[in-house]
C-alpha cells in the first residue's frame, strides 16, 4: 500500500530548518504524487535549482531504505542522480537529490524508450557490486519459491535494483537514469532483466515479447532456463501476495502479468 503523503510545509519545523540547511532559501515546493513508498515526495525550488526531497519518519518500517540510499549513490552515479545531502531531525529522515529533467520511461510495445532502459541495463550490469550491507535475492525470494533450494540459482554477486517500476526510470534525450534505490540487491546478474519482463507485460507487451525485449542483453543469456522458470512462479507468488492486501487496479494488473508470464514458462519449457 502506498504510504500516507505529507507535504514538505507539514513536516516539524526543525526538520524543514535542516532542510533548508542544505538548499539555502527555498522559494517554492512541488508536491509530487508518483511515490508508492515515500511520504514525503517534493521538488524544492532554490535560487541555484531544483532539489527532489524524499523522506520517511524515523519510525517508519521502511526508514531503512534511506541509509541505502544514501550508502550506494556514490557506486551508482551517473546512472542515479547524485545525493546532495541527507538530514535527519525532528522525527524525519529526508534525502535531497539532484533532478534529473526527463520522463518517466514508458514501457508500452514499440516505444522508444526501450532502447534506453535496455541500456541502463547493461550499465548497471558493468558496474562491481559495492562492498555495502545489502540484502541477498535468494533470502528477498525464498519464501516464494516451491522448494527452497530453487532460491539459490538467485544468488550472486551482481548488484541488482530490482524494482523496475516505470516511475523509478527516467528518460532523457540520451539515456535512462535509475532512481529509487532502497532495495537494491546482492544477486544473480540476470535477476533484473527478469523483473524487467513483468513490467512490460503488464505494459502490453505478450511474454514472448517482453523475452524478446531482454534477449540482447549478456545478462540474461546466462540465465538457467530452470532457474528463470523458479524467478517467474516467485515473481506470480510475491505479486499474489502484495495483491492480497492491496487489490486495487494497479496491483492486480502486475498480478495478472507475473502470472501470464509464469503460465508461458511452464508452457514453453515443460515444468509444472
Amino acid at each position: 500500500m502506498p504510504a500516507p503523503s505529507i507535504t514538505f510545509g507539514s513536516l516539524p519545523s526543525r526538520a524543514r530548518t535542516a532542510v533548508e540547511a542544505e538548499t539555502d532559501s527555498i522559494l517554492r515546493i512541488e508536491n509530487v504524487n508518483t511515490g508508492l513508498n515515500s511520504p514525503l515526495s517534493a521538488l524544492a525550488h532554490t535560487a541555484d535549482g531544483v532539489v527532489f526531497l524524499k523522506g520517511l519518519r524515523t519510525d517508519h518500517r521502511w526508514v531503512w531504505t534511506q541509509q541505502r540510499e544514501a550508502d550506494i549513490n556514490p557506486y551508482v552515479t551517473p546512472l542515479a542522480p547524485r545525493l546532495l545531502f541527507h538530514v535527519i531531525a525532528d522525527g524525519w529522515d529526508v534525502l535531497g537529490f539532484e533532478t534529473i529533467d526527463g520522463h518517466h520511461a514508458d514501457y508500452s510495445p514499440d516505444s522508444p524508450d526501450l532502447p534506453k532502459v535496455a541500456g541502463a541495463l547493461r550499465e548497471l550490469a558493468s558496474l562491481p557490486c559495492p562492498d555495502i550491507e545489502l540484502r541477498h535475492a535468494e533470502q528477498r525470494l525464498a519464501r516464494y519459491v516451491a522448494d527452497p533450494a530453487d532460491a539459490d540459482a538467485f544468488a550472486g554477486n551482481a548488484l541488482l535494483h530490482t524494482d523496475w517500476n516505470n516511475h523509478n526510470v527516467l528518460i532523457t534525450h540520451d539515456r535512462a537514469h535509475l532512481v529509487d534505490w532502497g532495495w537494491a540487491t546482492r544477486g544473480a546478474a540476470w535477476l533484473d532483466p527478469a523483473h524487467w519482463i513483468i513490467w512490460l507485460i503488464s505494459a502490453g507487451h505478450t511474454p514472448s515479447a517482453a523475452e524478446e525485449a531482454v534477449a540482447s542483453l549478456p545478462t540474461w543469456a546466462s540465465a538457467p532456463p530452470r532457474a528463470v522458470d523458479a524467478f517467474a512462479d516467485a515473481g506470480a507468488n510475491l505479486w499474489d501476495e502484495i495483491a492480497g492486501s492491496a487489490s486495487d487496479d494497479w496491483t492486480m494488473n502486475m498480478l495478472t502479468a507475473a502470472r501470464l508470464w509464469r503460465q508461458h514458462r511452464s508452457h514453453s519449457y515443460g515444468w509444472q
